[in-house]
């Protein structure tokens, strides 16, 4: 069953990444983010918010072991303490803050909890 749950998390992980790495404009819409005159930002956008998270999923798909899917844990346990300290410094609307970070919270603890 952990196995199934394992690479169910791992297609979501995927899944949310793509919004990044194939839909940058909608994706920095929906986290309150405005272009500039540079496209660097949706450069930015399909790798750390997309293509980070889609190659993340799909290596532990492949790799298919439990640190691999550790791993994504790690780095949606770091997302959340970055909102975190959002919260704490820059006041962010807290609606979206609890929503996208309790996605980040329960895939960690998931990815956390049944791969160590």
């Amino acid at each position: 069953m952990i196995d199934i749950l394992n690479v169910i998390a791992a297609l979501l992980t995927i899944g949310f990444g793509l919004f990044g790495f194939v839909a940058p404009r909608y994706t920095a819409s929906a986290l309150d983010l405005a272009p500039t005159a540079s496209t660097m930002g949706l450069s930015e956008m399909r790798a750390s918010v997309g293509g980070l998270f889609v190659a993340a999923g799909a290596a532990a798909i492949w790799l298919d072991a439990p640190l691999a899917y550790a791993m994504i844990g790690f780095a949606f346990a770091g997302a959340a303490a970055g909102r975190v300290v959002s919260l704490v410094f820059d006041k962010p609307p807290v609606r979206k803050v609890l929503v996208f970070g309790g996605i980040e919270v329960a895939l960690s603890a998931w990815f956390l909890w049944a791969n160590l």
